[in-house]
């Protein structure tokens, strides 16, 4: 195969409820998609799910634009490979900028497949035909309106929450919903914002008693001495997030004994191939995974469901329905979810169609290498 054209969108949409975490308040996503189109002029397309400012990490929107406009697309341009691993290796002199990559990435694997006839689920050796999606619930202005959130989820048939935690909104909110569903698959993600102190090993003690399926990320991405410390300290499994960004980071969480769960986004490591292999390295460690997301628009969301039908994946992902985020996603049709479960497409690539229109009305830019060339 042979990638002739590349197409990137800067894409903008509302949220339908705004999302709060440990770090901001955002109201709308931005991310980029990724079209390429091979020399018989197939389609594969990719989503680049970066934050529009640098709290999760250090990319931002604007990083991957340039990293992507400069480096990725002139990589791949031209390339004659076989398979999305090939083409992958095109970019391997690239340090970091994994988002960047992710994005390069999903559209090859898409590609891949759709030139097969195979679905994107299988090309990765997915054995599910449906994934159990999890919603993640931002922090809300008061308890009570946390709970009115929690509640719309569970009438919407989701069986696992997520929580955002931070420094002040942590044990109250916890303690207020598990009192109002005792039952419920229930865990806490900190995104980094706690200190490795005895005050922030006392909250985290003090959630260890509400029965929650994991806590995820407590401590910065980089201390994982920290986070194998309240592992050997607590009950309830650390999962680690922005911790593993490689790898290398995925051997060193299991030998520090560092968390128990991983939370593997597919943007996050880079694209599919390495999380793929995360998924490998963890099933064989008796590690089981999860698949996390970006509020990705329906491309994205798309490859994380994929990735969600391998079989390690045995905790809910987050691939909930696409109206949950977005009144309108780029995609045709849009990801749905029945009762809190996830149909994994059956059909050639991703399995949707993406609404170009749609995409257009909505991008502040565009760059299109064969106007370039031109």
């Amino acid at each position: 195969m042979r990638i002739d054209r590349l197409r990137l969108f800067d894409v903008t949409l509302p949220l339908v409820h705004s999302f709060e975490t440990s770090s901001h308040r955002k109201t709308g996503l931005n991310h980029i998609l990724v079209e390429a189109t091979d020399a018989d002029g197939r389609v594969g397309w990719g989503e680049i799910a970066t934050p529009s400012d640098p709290y999760y990490g250090s990319e931002t929107t604007q990083t991957a634009w340039s990293i992507a406009e400069r480096y990725l697309a002139p990589a791949v341009l031209g390339t004659t490979w076989e398979t999305p691993e090939d083409v992958e290796a095109a970019w391997r002199r690239v340090r970091g900028h994994e988002f960047a990559k992710a994005g390069f990435s999903i559209a090859c694997w898409d590609l891949h497949a759709r030139s097969t006839g195979r679905s994107l689920s299988s090309d990765l050796g997915g054995t599910r035909t449906a994934v159990e999606a999890g919603v993640s619930l931002g922090i809300e202005p008061t308890v009570d309106e946390l709970l009115a959130q929690v509640g719309r989820q569970v009438d919407a048939g989701y069986g696992r929450v997520k929580l955002k935690i931070a420094p002040g909104w942590d044990v109250e909110p916890v303690r207020a919903v598990r009192a109002a569903y005792p039952d419920l698959d229930l865990h806490v993600d900190a995104n980094g914002a706690y200190q490795d102190t005895e005050a922030s090993t006392a909250v985290m003690l003090a959630l260890d008693a509400y029965r929650l399926t994991m806590i995820e990320q407590p401590f910065a991405p980089r201390d994982f001495v920290a986070h194998a410390r309240l592992q050997a300290a607590i009950d309830t499994p650390v999962c680690l997030d922005e911790s593993v960004v490689d790898l290398g980071d995925l051997r060193t969480m299991l030998a520090l004994d560092a968390g128990r769960v991983l939370n593997i986004k597919v943007s996050r490591m880079g694209g599919l191939a390495s999380a793929r292999r995360a998924h490998d390295i963890a099933r064989d460690a008796g590690v089981p995974v999860w698949c996390g997301g970006m509020h990705e628009f329906g491309v994205g969301r798309a490859a994380n469901v994929a990735i969600s039908s391998l079989p390690n994946f045995t905790l809910p992902s987050d691939v909930s329905g696409s109206d949950k985020y977005y009144a309108r996603d780029v995609i045709v049709p849009p990801v749905v979810a029945t009762a809190g479960i996830v149909q994994v497409p059956a059909t050639a690539g991703i399995g949707h169609d993406v609404d170009v229109e749609w995409v257009f009305q909505n991008a502040a830019r565009t760059l299109d290498t064969s106007a370039v060339a031109d």
